[in-house]
């Protein structure tokens, strides 16, 4: 049975962040910023904590990286600190808590609504992978029907190094970006706003511990440099990107903007929701020895939503246009991870990994609008207008939850942004 949390809104079956979950964030409120825990429709000051001695049980270390204006010195102390620090600040929040307790703690807690939220670290790298197998097939039938995958997929984690710098927090505007783009039946390409926008459904893997340069990670411990998982949406302009992309891959369709929600849900509150990695179907390769025991999958619904501007107009709510699930992943968060540093690349706390655009095997349950060109209409909103692309003032919304019987629902807050016209 679920621990209930003495904050009462915590205790809602349909809050995001129950006492269960507890992620971590980072937010500014009176003109201050610092790190705080996510509880209810709360968030629990972890700064102020430290300051009246709550956490003084915890090593030294662990309470001065609770002081901090980002996750990253918490991140780096690893699995030990973030799993004695979880278990403090859940004694504090638990209704168990004596009442002297609970009257310090209350004195600590902002109102999420007043909150604003900032980038939860500060990201040195930032990595995108493809490990969607339904993903990387829908779309190469597009270009490749006869053969959408290429011969390495099977064997090897797709990724490229993308940008840090434009990574933002969930709420932040998306300018439309502009580029070269050349239609089949153009002679020269021409440079200008991209007219094919479009969303990736993604989860992001925070970068705990790191290893030392020319060190790899083992695949057996290789979800012990993972802090928590976030969402993510990689912003693609794809007729950008299909001018670009060859012989070196993605480029300025996908720098522009990459957004994440401000919460990070720690490994340890997911354990309670993993399941074994889907069996690879019969004829293809077993992963190499490097990347073999794999660990398990993650049971998390995904969810995308729309709203246009006409629809905000009208006061009619954001339409649900896809769901997916973390489990459908061809590759695990730790084998992208183990991939990562295979070559001896050295990964750092508060460094970003991106699992790729996350698809299903179903209709229904693609993560971008550009897998979707294989259906038979353009998806239709409520207003009765349709898209194929994203059009300006559009707002897509990222929801993403765990649940399981018995247990609470653990989830991940939103990840949104709005377009706004190419300057």
């Amino acid at each position: 049975m679920a621990l209930k949390s003495w904050v009462a809104s915590a205790n809602d079956a349909k809050t995001d962040f129950p006492l269960a979950n507890l992620p971590y964030g980072v937010f500014t409120h009176a003109h201050t910023t610092r790190i705080g825990v996510a509880i209810g429709d709360q968030i629990f000051d972890l700064r102020s904590a430290a300051s009246e001695s709550l956490l003084a049980d915890l090593p030294d270390d662990v309470v001065d990286a609770c002081t901090a204006t980002t996750l990253n010195p918490l991140m780096a102390l690893g699995p030990g600190a973030w799993s004695a620090l979880r278990r403090r600040v859940t004694e504090l929040l638990a209704e168990s808590a004596d009442a002297e307790t609970q009257r310090k703690v209350a004195a600590m807690l902002v109102p999420m609504g007043d909150a604003e939220m900032q980038l939860p670290a500060q990201i040195g790298d930032y990595t995108d992978f493809y490990a969607s197998i339904h993903h990387a097939t829908r779309v190469g039938k597009l270009f490749r029907p006869d053969n959408p995958l290429l011969p390495n997929y099977k064997y090897v984690p797709i990724g490229y190094h993308g940008r840090a710098s434009s990574i933002v927090v969930s709420g932040a505007d998306i300018r439309r970006p502009s580029g070269q783009t050349k239609p089949a039946q153009a002679n020269e390409p021409a440079f200008g706003p991209s007219r094919s926008l479009d969303y990736e459904l993604e989860i992001g893997i925070f970068i705990g511990q790191g290893n030392a340069l020319g060190e790899p990670i083992a695949i057996g411990g290789a979800e012990q440099h993972v802090f928590g998982l976030c969402l993510l949406n990689d912003w693609s302009a794809r007729d950008v990107q299909s001018w670009e992309y060859q012989p070196l891959g993605p480029f300025l369709a996908k720098n522009f903007a990459t957004t994440i929600s401000p919460w990070v849900v720690p490994l340890e509150a997911l354990a309670p929701y993993r399941v074994p990695m889907q069996a690879r179907p019969e004829g293809d390769p077993a992963p190499l020895p490097y990347l073999a025991g794999g660990g398990d999958a993650i049971e998390v619904s995904l969810e995308v939503y729309i709203q246009s501007r006409r629809m905000g107009e009208e006061k009619i709510e954001p339409m649900r246009v896809s769901r997916g699930n973390l489990r459908d992943l061809y590759w695990s968060v730790a084998q992208l991870v183990t991939h990562h540093a295979s070559n001896g690349c050295n990964l750092r706390a508060g460094d970003l990994l991106a699992t790729g655009t996350i698809s299903g095997p179903e209709q229904g349950s693609e993560g971008c609008l550009l897998e979707m060109k294989h259906r038979s209409d353009p998806v239709k909103l409520p207003t009765g207008e349709t898209r194929t692309f994203l059009e300006d003032g559009d707002e897509v919304i990222f929801r993403a939850f765990a649940e399981k019987d018995g247990l609470p629902r653990i989830g991940f807050g939103s990840c949104t942004g709005k377009i706004l016209p190419a300057i």
